[in-house]
């Protein structure tokens, strides 16, 4: 029997770092104008909330000046927020969702 040599050389396979992509919140902004049913609605039709939910995060904004809606990608966020604020522009009012990056 042969004796021969084997080595055994470990195969180098690099796996590319795939980092998670930064979220965003999407804020609801206070106002002195828009009615607070409204705001609820809108809450339930573009973020899909429950009627409680949309109510907890509604008197949030509207006792703090705002609150954080949803937490999402940047696209998603800026989507959310400007679907938002036309619908209440629709309406004829001025509610606004900005977005900002989370820490």
């Amino acid at each position: 029997m042969p004796n021969k040599d084997v080595s055994l050389k470990p195969k180098l396979q690099s796996k590319p770092k795939l980092e998670q992509p930064k979220l965003y919140k999407v804020i609801l902004l206070n106002d002195d104008y828009t009615p607070r049913e409204f705001v609820t609605v809108v809450l339930k039709a573009v973020f899909r909330m429950s009627e409680e939910a949309g109510n907890r995060v509604m008197m949030t904004a509207h006792k703090f000046g705002s609150a954080v809606v949803v937490v999402c990608t940047r696209d998603i966020a800026e989507t959310k927020a400007k679907e938002a604020t036309d619908l209440a522009k629709e309406a004829g009012f001025p509610l606004m969702f900005t977005t900002e990056p989370e820490e």
